[in-house]
């Protein structure tokens, strides 16, 4: 009998500290858990090349905009992790082989080897976890009162009790994700174990994902989920003046909307290209960073349609620094999809077929496949920051002179937080309503 696969990413935005590895190691086992790991240790100081860490961060970008193409074509408001899916899904590629290995590559746009790609993925988590130490303070006029940044990631694999896992995949795992494997009762206790998993995403999140697996999403034929959760929180560098919020329009796809509307007046990187006006503002921690952009008047569709790797890196490299009159709306959403049908659309078809895909590099055998990936996210921006959080599982059956400027956010706009060095977007999304 082919055998369920169940791997479920996590990840979030808050303020409180930096943590990276196996929750196993620091911390309490959920109740009813049993460890089953590799003997090797995560390895803290992964070789990595500037050529292979510039190479994920530009495939991780060019993934994140397919991703983010397929997912507009549903109206409203949008909001998910491409770095968490990026990461869950690097996880299960480790052992994919031949055509699904082929597909997942192609539909995540991954370009290195897989030994190179799974430490690249390591050294980059490495590298996030480094940014609460490198806060800043504002010289400027308007100094920041916030002192809060967090960004922790972590990494966790469930197996099934009696289920046997290849070495070379657990190392695989440990090394470079820092994961180790927790075996649960599926077969008797499949919704239990749903709970149990559920929770603790609930828990690496800061309570903002409750219920990722909904009921019947673990049953007696999953073999495995793996997990990755990023929480990050984070103080504007400048924050905007709360007395300085007041009433305002935005034109939503639906009407106009009576929405609270941030105001500031501040020096930042701010750049146009083919018509978008984009807006970057820093946080706390000046290596993250959202861009916001605006895009041309008209079709909202044909923007997000439009809206490429290619585009964004220009907007970046474009990036001047101005004097911004800058007015926001305030908004807070939750987001949830299913992944399977953009993933197929992306080229990934057999690793959810189950008389075709090829997971033998886990177990050995022929008998996993990939039923469903759902995603889940939160998103809240007010006058202090931003937090955001975000859920994925997989479940599988077996500077220059300042320009002066006046940039409003009044109708339909994208926005992305993501790591100046590492290049790597951790969250997407636009606004269509606030509500």
């Amino acid at each position: 009998m082919r055998t369920l696969i169940g791997l479920l990413l996590s990840l979030a935005c808050a303020c409180t500290g930096t943590r990276t590895g196996n929750p196993g190691h620091n911390g309490d086992l959920p109740s009813g858990v049993v460890v089953a790991q590799s003997e090797l240790a995560r390895e803290d100081h992964p070789a990595l090349s500037s050529a292979n860490a510039e190479t994920l961060g530009t495939d991780n970008r060019a993934f994140a905009f397919a991703l983010y193409r397929e997912l507009s074509k549903e109206p409203g408001n949008l909001f998910f992790s491409p770095y968490s899916i990026s990461t869950a899904l690097a996880m299960t590629y480790a052992g994919a082989r031949g055509t699904t290995e082929t597909e997942m590559a192609t539909a995540l746009h991954f370009t290195l080897p897989q030994s190179d790609l799974h430490a690249a993925f390591n050294a980059t988590d490495l590298a996030l976890a480094k940014r609460k130490d490198q806060l800043a303070k504002s010289d400027g006029p308007v100094p920041t009162k916030g002192d809060g940044f967090e960004l922790h990631i972590v990494n966790q694999a469930w197996g099934r009790q009696g289920y046997t896992f290849l070495d070379s995949y657990l190392d695989v795992l440990a090394v470079n994700y820092g994961a180790g494997l927790y075996l649960l009762d599926f077969s008797g206790k499949p919704d239990e174990s749903r709970v149990v998993i559920n929770d603790w995403v609930a828990d690496q999140t800061e309570q903002r994902i409750k219920d990722l697996l909904p009921d019947g999403s673990i049953t007696g034929d999953t073999a495995l989920v793996l997990t990755n959760a990023i929480y990050f929180k984070a103080s504007w560098f400048e924050e905007f003046d709360p007395a300085a919020t007041k009433p305002g329009t935005f034109t939503a796809e639906a009407g106009t909307r009576n929405v609270d509307m941030m105001h500031a007046f501040s020096e930042t990187g701010y750049a146009e290209v083919d018509g978008y006006r984009a807006i970057a503002l820093p946080y706390i921690s000046k290596d993250v960073k959202m861009l916001m952009v605006l895009p041309p008047e008209g079709s909202f569709g044909d923007a997000t349609s439009g809206f490429d790797a290619t585009l964004f890196d220009g907007l970046l490299s474009q990036l001047q620094e101005a004097t911004v009159t800058l007015s926001l709306p305030k908004w807070k959403f939750e987001s949830e999809k299913k992944l399977k049908a953009p993933l197929q659309a992306l080229g990934m078809r057999a690793a959810f077929d189950d008389g075709a895909a090829d997971f033998s590099g886990m177990d050995g055998s022929m008998n996993l496949w990939i039923d469903a990936v759902y995603h889940k996210a939160f998103v809240a921006v007010d006058e202090e920051g931003t937090e955001a959080a975000a859920a994925t599982a997989v479940v599988a059956r077996d500077e220059s002179a300042s320009l002066p400027v006046t940039l409003t956010f009044d109708r339909p706009f994208m926005f992305l937080i993501y790591d100046d060095p590492t290049g790597q977007i951790l969250f997407v999304g636009h606004l269509t309503d606030p509500g």
